[in-house]
């Protein structure tokens, strides 16, 4: 589990300068978390309280309408997961975000977080560097879809998140792109005869 850390640490490296003294601070509200298949991160309705980096498996965020599932999300190793206006804001949260694979990760405690944030100004800075990747990563599979056809889509995460296409079922894939199942082994048949 120390590897967690250490690689949270990295993650963290590479977003911002960050001193072995604000590190030592910052554990104060870090949890090291297990979370299995299937399970919840965070529910519709609930209020979310947490950041969630990534360190192993991956996770989803979607929305359950009428018993549809409409994914929105996907969260990978080095990645923070969380809903953002519900983290920010404090509202209840319309979507779940759900384990789907085995999940290791460390949970940033919200008001820990916060309080750290006010008093030491490399936490700050990381904290708003999270919320910045997070929402840019949010703004862009939005525009993903207001932009662009469906194939163009797969072309997009083909060649940007193509860790999205290795490890993500086909069933998962096509409600996250918006098309039935059969469209989406359509496009990708034509795309490999091409």
């Amino acid at each position: 589990m120390a590897v967690a850390m250490d690689n949270l640490l990295k993650y963290i490296r590479s977003l911002t300068a960050f001193s072995d003294e604000s590190w030592e601070l910052l554990k104060i509200a870090l949890t090291e978390r297990e979370f299995k298949k299937n399970e919840f991160l965070l529910k519709e309705g609930e209020v979310c309280s947490s950041l969630f980096y990534i360190d192993k498996g991956y996770c989803k965020s979607y929305y359950d309408i009428d018993g549809v599932v409409k994914n929105t999300g996907f969260f990978f190793e080095n990645e923070i997961a969380t809903n953002i206006s519900s983290f920010g804001g404090g509202k209840r949260s319309e979507f779940n975000i759900i384990a789907c694979e085995p999940l290791t990760g460390i949970v940033f405690d919200k008001d820990k977080l916060f309080r750290l944030a006010g008093q030491i100004s490399e936490i700050d800075s990381l904290g708003r560097n999270c919320i910045r990747l997070f929402a840019t990563k949010q703004e862009e599979f939005s525009n993903l879809f207001k932009l662009y056809s469906a194939q163009e889509r797969l072309q997009y995460l083909e060649t940007r998140y193509p860790e999205i296409l290795q490890r993500v079922s086909l069933s998962q894939l096509s409600s996250f792109l918006g098309v039935a199942r059969e469209t989406l082994s359509r496009i990708r048949k034509r795309r490999i005869l091409l």
